[in-house]
């Protein structure tokens, strides 16, 4: 833990970097940073997320979505997951993705 008591992701990396194991890419326009250790700030990210979801109609970090723009899975697969999260808003969400 660091001084203020947290773990801290910057620890993570400078033992990285110490093994000479870091590699470093520049985040483009639409990436943020959502520092979530306080209460406050877990509320401000949550209210953050729901709103660009909200507002762009997609979702943050959605795996399968993912996996299939990387061709980590088919499309058949997607439509599996859909189906077997059929009653929840994601599974809806998921059944909306076309290829």
């Amino acid at each position: 833990p660091s001084e203020r008591g947290e773990l801290e992701i910057t620890a993570v990396n400078d033992y990285y970097l110490q093994q000479q194991q870091l590699s470093v890419i520049s985040l483009g326009r639409g990436f943020a940073w959502l520092d979530t250790g306080t209460h406050e700030a877990l509320m401000e990210a949550t209210n953050y997320v729901s709103v660009i979801q909200k507002r762009q109609g997609l979702v943050i970090a959605c795996l399968e979505e993912i996996a299939l723009r990387q061709g980590w899975i088919t499309m058949d697969q997607l439509q599996e997951a859909a189906h077997q999260q059929r009653g929840s808003t994601y599974g809806q969400y998921l059944a909306s993705i076309k290829a």
